[in-house]
């Protein structure tokens, strides 16, 4: 699977993953009241809106970019409506040729992992039937259960052809309560990278792993340092434009062959119609503001990118 990305980020020359977190504080209000008048109050309403407000910013700017990174979380919050508007959003990225990144953060032991793995990236055993239940071609992974939590998602995507993002250094401000801790002398996010290493030695396509780092765009310099730790891993990188990461933070992440990163941002694009920039367009153009954002950051990361 990371062939097929990489194929796809030369092919567009973007190399951007949009996250598809949507809040019903950033769905424009007529979609939203369009949907509760047709459902009332009711989270099967809440999930229509989202489906709605998803399928019309992936129709605006499926052709511009590689990879949608859904976060589960914000679908699970409207409990079985919003699991189904989360498959039915992988699916209709899959109709558009996008490679589909599961942002589900799992991390788990024994068997519990392995039904983890079967349920986002590998199949389900119904006697002799065998069935793919949300289907991504990459999901995130926390490794801090170990080799136990990782083993069943590297057995899925070696039978699969599929891949994972193991949380290395993330985003947000505390992350160094944990990550950055001192462990022989290194900073345990390091010990992780080795990990990603050894653990995408044997699954490997084109010269890349489909073991990949969620590195954040808010640690220039620990990214730096990622790179050249893991040379032959992706790196997912969040904390683009609404954390503050800049393009110009990220210009030593990618490698000389301008590959081996795929920038994610979420609300900077699917909430574009709020932010001043995009504003003229209104809400009810809200897909058009998304396409032009994108487009903007395609230009802006040209800056840092080595092609």
């Amino acid at each position: 699977m990371i062939g097929r990305l990489n194929s796809l980020i030369k092919k567009t020359q973007a190399p951007i993953c949009v996250g598809l977190d949507p809040t019903l504080n950033n769905i424009p209000p007529a979609v939203l009241e369009k949907a509760f008048a047709q459902r009332g109050k009711t989270l099967e309403a809440a999930a229509s809106a989202v489906w709605e407000y998803n399928k019309t910013i992936i129709d605006s700017i499926y052709d511009l970019i590689p990879a949608v990174k859904p976060q589960s979380a914000m679908y699970e919050q409207f409990g079985i409506p919003g699991l189904e508007v989360f498959k039915k959003t992988i699916d209709y990225c899959h109709e558009k040729g996008l490679v589909v990144i599961g942002d589900v953060k799992r991390g788990d032991i024994g068997s519990t992992s392995a039904a983890y793995a079967a349920a986002h990236l590998g199949k389900v055993a119904l006697q002799e039937s065998f069935i793919s239940p949300f289907d991504e071609d990459f999901a995130t992974v926390n490794p801090y259960l170990g080799s136990d939590g990782i083993k069943p998602f590297l057995d899925v995507c070696a039978k699969e052809g599929k891949g994972i993002f193991v949380l290395v250094k993330t985003s947000n401000p505390s992350s160094g309560e944990f990550q950055d801790k001192l462990v022989d002398g290194r900073p345990l996010y390091e010990l992780v990278a080795d990990k990603v290493n050894e653990w995408g030695a044997d699954l490997m396509e084109d010269g890349y792993s489909e073991v990949g780092a969620v590195v954040g765009a808010t640690y220039p310099e620990v990214g730096k340092a990622m790179r050249k730790l893991m040379p032959r891993t992706c790196l997912l990188v969040p904390g683009y434009g609404a954390q503050g990461g800049k393009a110009e933070d990220i210009k030593d992440y990618f490698n000389e062959d301008g590959l081996g990163v795929i920038v994610n941002s979420s609300r900077g694009i699917i909430a574009a119609w709020k932010k001043d920039a995009y504003v003229k367009y209104g809400a009810d153009a809200y897909g058009d503001a998304s396409r032009q954002a994108v487009i903007d950051m395609i230009e802006d990361l040209k800056t840092a990118w080595k092609r």
